[in-house]
């Protein structure tokens, strides 16, 4: 049961390529949010450089009361709220926990053990596959149990 006073998540637009400044700029006053973002290497002529990337592109959810909706308006960057129907789009929390938890457990940390051929337990199923093919930063294995291929990506 939902009530006026809980907290509610919203997706607000920002401005393109301002995602990660208007999440500093909303915890500094006090308001939860969440931008997902994955670690990204990008290649300059003259070097590479790792740098952090949103998944939701000019997009940043924000858990707020509906009274205080228009507070976000106080952060340089923020554009507007998405509407669905009318309304405000509301996303559940448990979209915004599955989201957190598939974020930080779809990348296999230890590359030092992919090799094809090898054994892994695969992030998320926890499912041990055999390794069929590693290119950049996917690997590509095979479920001992299911016979299924899956795919996912290394940190």
């Amino acid at each position: 049961m939902t009530t006026l006073d809980s907290k509610k998540w919203f997706v607000i637009y920002t401005k393109p390529r301002n995602e990660i400044k208007v999440s500093q700029r909303l915890s500094v006053l006090g308001i939860e949010n969440y931008t997902p973002t994955r670690m990204e290497i990008r290649q300059w002529s003259d070097r590479k450089k790792k740098t952090l990337v949103p998944l939701l592109s000019s997009m940043v959810l924000v858990s707020i009361h509906e009274k205080e909706v228009n507070k976000v308006f106080e952060v340089a960057g923020v554009v507007r709220y998405l509407f669905e129907k009318g309304k405000r789009a509301e996303v559940s929390n448990e979209e915004v926990l599955a989201m957190k938890y598939y974020l930080e457990n779809t990348y296999y940390s230890n590359k030092k053990e992919l090799a094809v051929g090898k054994t892994v337990k695969v992030p998320l199923l926890e499912e041990e596959a055999t390794v069929i093919s590693v290119k950049g930063k996917n690997c590509i294995a095979q479920l001992k149990k299911l016979g299924a291929v899956v795919s996912f990506q290394l940190k």
